[in-house]
């Protein structure tokens, strides 16, 4: 994939910008603050609330994505992962064949019937829709930079499960549906997540990465 710049926030946050004595987390700020996203109140709470200091204690990373657009470099969207995400899955229903690929990668728990996995979770993922830059980045580019993020980080260090939680809203689970997410459950809403999450419960999914 070409035409995109990534930029990880911890790099903004670590550096010095002399020419207009900016430090690095007011660089950030400034950065952040351009981004919109109507169609998602919890996406942008997250880019201008939470995503840096969420980046400098480790609990999930951003990753800026910049395009090109009349001569200028443009915010085009975002992708947050968090490396280490544990879930649940009953095994109710579940084929053989997924039953098999789980137990390589979580633990079976007898009593409640259901396996325990920890894997890389896509916690945020969203177009900026200032100035209407959401146009120069289609939802799967951003989602494929984000899987391509994360089966570099398997390559090196294992896993083959990436795991992600939407709204129960039909065109985004059609959405990750047609890239290859596969529809493994609901979880209900936390109690912080109620003034930004329109949906009482939220989807789980995973995408298993074959090879």
């Amino acid at each position: 994939m070409t035409g995109y710049t990534q930029i990880n926030l911890q790099d903004i946050l670590d550096s010095t910008f002399d020419e207009d004595r900016q430090s690095g987390e007011d660089k950030a700020r400034e950065i952040l603050s351009a981004f919109s996203c109507p169609l998602n109140a919890e996406i942008e709470d997250f880019l201008h609330n939470k995503a840096i200091e969420f980046s400098r204690q480790g609990i999930a990373k951003t990753h800026l994505v910049f395009a090109s657009h009349q001569k200028s470099t443009v915010l085009v969207g975002f992708y947050a992962l968090h490396a280490n995400k544990f879930f649940t899955i009953s095994d109710k229903g579940m084929s053989k064949n997924l039953r098999r690929r789980f137990s390589k990668f979580g633990i079976y728990d007898n009593n409640l019937k259901q396996f325990c996995i920890s894997a890389p979770l896509i916690a945020q993922l969203g177009k900026n829709y200032t100035n209407g830059y959401n146009r120069l980045i289609s939802g799967n580019d951003l989602l494929k930079l984000a899987c391509d993020k994360i089966n570099i980080f398997q390559k090196e260090f294992g896993g083959k499960i990436t795991y992600l939680e939407c709204e129960e809203n039909s065109k985004l689970i059609q959405f990750y549906e047609s890239n290859g997410f596969v529809n493994i459950g609901t979880r209900p809403k936390e109690d912080r997540e109620s003034g930004l999450i329109k949906s009482n419960s939220l989807i789980q999914m995973i995408k298993y990465t074959k090879g």
